[in-house]
C-alpha cells in the first residue's frame, strides 16, 4: 500500500532527492567514524532492525549502538540507490556479505527508519 492509497500526500520529489543525498552520507559516515555527523541523519524517533544486531528506537539508542560496537562496522560499497516517496533502497556489500537497507523517510527527508536485508542461499 503505496502513501496515496492511505491518503497520505507523497513527499516532494526535492524530500526525496534530500533523502537519497542522507543515505549516502549515512554510509560515508559511517565507514569514516564520523558518528556525529551520522546521528545528524537521523529522526529523533529513527528504528533501526537489522538481523545481526539489536533494534534500535530514537536518535541517541541508534548512535550508542553504533559508538559500542553492537552493529557491526564495516566499509560499505554501495552498487546501486532507488528512491520514490518516503522510500529510499540502498544495494551494496560490506566486503563480507551483500545487502540491501530499506530506508524510510520523514516529511522532511530525515532517515526515520532502516531494515537490513542481508543476501543468504536458500537452505538445501
Amino acid at each position: 500500500m503505496n502513501s496515496q492509497q492511505t491518503g497520505q500526500r507523497s513527499p516532494s520529489r526535492l524530500v526525496t532527492a534530500a533523502g537519497v543525498d542522507h543515505v549516502r552520507l549515512s554510509y560515508h559516515y559511517l565507514d569514516s567514524g564520523d558518528l556525529d555527523g551520522y546521528g545528524s541523519l537521523l529522526h529523533e524517533q529513527v528504528e533501526l532492525d537489522r538481523p545481526d544486531a539489536p533494534s534500535g528506537h530514537g536518535r541517541a539508542e541508534v548512535v550508542r549502538l553504533h559508538r559500542d560496537g553492537l552493529v557491526p562496522a564495516a566499509r560499505h560499497l554501495i552498487h546501486r540507490i532507488v528512491a520514490e516517496g518516503d522510500r529510499v533502497v540502498a544495494m551494496g556489500s560490506t566486503g563480507r556479505s551483500e545487502f540491501v537497507d530499506v530506508f524510510t523517510l520523514s516529511a522532511e527527508g530525515m532517515l526515520r527508519g532502516c531494515r537490513r536485508y542481508y543476501f543468504a542461499p536458500p537452505a538445501a
